[in-house]
């Protein structure tokens, strides 16, 4: 039977998502990304709550492309800001399931030169 994409990136974040976990020391920051858009969050997964999160759908973003490597380093700059804010400095990187290329890249790289520890 054939996959899906959808499906095969669902198997492969289902997969990291048995390894990775965000504690209150070391939240997770779980980034989305659609044709168009980009989106993260900073999860405490013990305590079930987001501590930031950062899209590019945003007001404060708005004039931003979300759906290339510029618009993705945006948005990691102002996570990045609101992570600081909340007392964040390392973090665990849950990528989704998806490559490790391109703007998940670009934002984790982004997220680094913020001073996120990961």
């Amino acid at each position: 039977m054939a996959r899906t994409t959808r499906e095969l990136r669902q198997r492969r974040h289902a997969r990291l998502r048995k390894k990775i976990s965000g504690t209150p020391e070391r939240p997770r920051v779980a980034v989305s990304r659609t044709n168009r858009h980009i989106s993260a969050q900073v999860i405490d997964d013990v305590a079930g709550r987001t501590l930031a999160a950062a899209s590019s759908v945003e007001s404060e973003l708005r004039g931003v492309d979300g759906g290339n490597v510029e618009g993705a380093r945006a948005v990691a700059e102002v996570l990045a800001r609101r992570a600081k804010e909340a007392q964040v400095t390392a973090v665990v990187f849950d990528r989704g399931g998806y490559d490790y290329h391109g703007r998940i890249a670009a934002f984790a790289e982004t997220l680094r030169a913020q001073g996120l520890e990961f």
